[in-house]
């Protein structure tokens, strides 16, 4: 998950509640259900989601194959009403439901998730969790774009409709390629190296194919068309349309979280006929979006609210309870708090650090903090120097107290992260993470002078980049306190919205970052791989060949122990190379109100909307009640 991004909101005491949330609207009816959702969303595109407040609305308005028992998290019916899976765990047949439909009546079928699978894969729609499909046979090789002589290939031509990226679609070409010539050589001074050519086997006769050095300028080589992709033949990627209602996946290995990868939100079909028709982003406008989940969106209002509604056309409206739902975007725990307190909102999933307290010794049966799958940490950009230097990264791993972070600031019984992967997840599945050494600061200031650096003379002075929420400014102002006191070194505090803060990580464009990852299935790959080479997660950009080769080993390994001895070897190198510095496992903070049926405190944070209702006999115009 995104992993989930996990997402921010900020600070408040509890006489605070009596601010007002007023915005001025139209007279419309009143939602069954409100609950805060922190920052504006950036998309509800689920092939571009990234982030936990874009999530809890994907898996609202869209649903996949599979999806989440809100209790148990086991993967349960969706689209698919139920599958097969072949005697050596790698072929999985779904059957969809033929009654399932998109929320404009339109039939939905396997077709719509074979073109919906391609699109996430398609390197043009740049989705972060591609990755998450590469366990099917061929699919990493048709994200990668690399081919090799003799493999089968798709040529996109450069002829589809303005404004319809990113999505897979235009005139395609089939072929075998026979070979790859390197372009004309003779070019003017200070002029780019001319792109490959690409000779393709097309029905007996052979084609050539060459990128242009500009769009609208023809190829350099005159025997070449271009092209706008040329890649791995996704006619050959193990995704197949048996029949109108069955899909067939094909994978590389066995998957043991392969049904619960497939519900998560990047995995949801998107409507073809409404992303042709309207193009990208502009099919995601209420006015134009279908969706196939058990809401749909009627409207957004920026600074205020997403309305959802019940969807008329989804195959289980009858046992789905909410009419409307507001989504109320309140970035600030200021806000969101009140919100809570005041009657305006039924759930918040996070409270602010300063009333945890105060709210544990009034023992609120609304609020009970539980553990969660997840960690707090902090990149590092190994790009820029002296950061490349893994003594320089231990250092500041061993300059951070992480039980004053916890003691002064979190004060909610947070564990102090020593690992990478969650201990708890060994609720679940038998593995014990290694142990980072714990807080020391003499070690830290003998690295840093081994590096170089002697007391901190002569490091230059970096800058924490973090994304605008009270809590994440108190714990970056107290790291920085700490690595003054302990190592010697200046840092500045960069704060963020959430929008340009996600587009400065993936840009590369910091020198440590604050980041926040929830397990995306129960598993320690779901945080481990994200660290291999070239992982569109991967923001620091680390890349380390034997951790690599551990990860690789273990998805491939079949035997259960052998499996979870390569990933604590794999995490072992990564707490001695220290690309990311954990500061803390975070406990779930939400306050539900007692009348709130459907919702079960989870290890995920997952929580469908689809199973929650309001019993009406116990709300009773109640606000702050306990």
């Amino acid at each position: 998950m995104t992993g989930r991004f996990i997402a921010a909101y900020g600070v408040i005491a509890l006489g605070l509640v009596g601010l007002v949330w007023a915005f001025w609207r139209p007279k419309e009816p009143a939602a069954d259900f409100s609950f805060c959702n922190g920052t504006e969303i950036k998309t509800v595109d689920p092939a571009l989601v990234t982030g936990q407040p874009e999530g809890r609305v994907v898996w609202a308005i869209f649903e996949g194959l599979t999806t989440y028992d809100p209790k148990t998290l086991a993967p349960r019916p969706g689209v698919a009403e139920s599958w097969e899976v072949s005697k050596d765990k790698r072929v999985y047949t779904f059957h969809l439901r033929k009654n399932a439909y998109w929320s404009d009546g339109t039939p939905l079928t396997a077709e719509d998730f074979h073109w919906s699978f391609r699109r996430l894969l398609h390197p043009e729609t740049a989705s972060e969790y591609a990755y998450e499909l590469w366990y099917v046979v061929n699919a990493e090789k048709y994200t990668s774009g690399q081919v090799e002589v003799g493999d089968p290939v798709e040529i996109e031509l450069d002829e589809k409709p303005p404004g319809a990226r990113p999505y897979a679609s235009g005139v395609i070409l089939r072929g075998r390629l026979v070979a790859i010539e390197a372009g004309p050589t003779e070019r003017m001074e200070n002029q780019a190296e001319a792109s490959p050519v690409y000779v393709v086997e097309i029905d007996g006769r052979k084609e050539y194919f060459q990128k242009p050095e500009r769009e609208g300028q023809p190829p350099r080589d005159p025997r070449a068309r271009p092209y706008r992709w040329l890649l791995f033949d996704f006619e050959h990627v193990g995704i197949k349309v048996l029949d109108r209602f069955t899909l067939q996946m094909t994978l590389n290995h066995p998957v043991p979280y392969f049904l619960q990868i497939i519900g998560f939100f990047p995995m949801m079909p998107v409507p073809r006929h409404c992303l042709e028709k309207y193009g990208y982003p502009a099919w995601t406008k209420p006015e134009n979006i279908v969706s196939n989940g058990p809401f749909v969106l009627q409207y957004r209002r920026i600074r205020d609210r997403i309305r959802l509604v019940k969807n008329p056309w989804y195959w289980d409206r009858e046992n789905v309870r909410l009419n409307i739902v507001d989504v109320l975007a309140a970035e600030s725990a200021i806000t969101g708090l009140n919100l809570y307190m005041t009657g305006a909102a039924d759930w918040i999933p996070v409270v602010p650090n300063e009333v945890v307290g105060e709210l544990l010794r009034q023992k609120r049966k609304d609020f009970q903090p539980a553990p969660y799958l997840a960690v707090e940490y902090y990149i590092v950009n190994t790009r820029r120097p002296p950061l490349d230097d893994p003594r320089v990264r231990r250092a500041l791993a061993l300059a951070i107290d992480k039980r004053e972070i916890i003691n002064r600031i979190l004060q909610t019984g947070q564990e102090p992260a020593m690992s990478f992967v969650p201990p708890s997840i060994a609720n679940y599945i038998p593995y014990q993470p290694p142990r980072m050494p714990e807080y020391d600061p003499a070690t830290a200031r003998r690295l840093l002078a081994e590096a170089g650096y002697p007391g901190g003379r002569g490091f230059p002075k970096i800058e924490i980049l973090y994304n605008t929420h009270e809590s994440h400014q108190a714990i970056a102002e107290l790291v920085q306190a700490q690595w003054k006191r302990n190592l010697g070194i200046n840092v500045r505090l960069q704060n963020q919205d959430w929008a340009r803060y996600l587009a400065s990580r993936r840009q590369g464009e910091f020198w440590v970052a604050r980041a926040g990852w929830i397990a995306d299935y129960l598993d320690p790959n779901t945080f481990l791989e994200m660290m291999t080479t070239g992982n569109p997660n991967n923001h620091g950009g680390w890349s380390n060949a034997e951790y690599d080769r551990l990860i690789s080993l273990a998805q491939v390994e079949v035997d259960e122990q052998r499996r979870l001895a390569l990933f604590k070897e794999a995490e072992t190198v990564l707490l001695e190379e220290m690309p990311i510095l954990p500061l803390y496992f975070p406990v779930t903070r939400a306050m539900v109100r007692p009348y709130v049926r459907g919702y079960y405190g989870n290890v995920l944070d997952i929580h469908p909307l689809k199973d929650i209702w309001v019993d009406v006999s116990k709300k009773s115009g109640k606000t702050a009640d306990q």
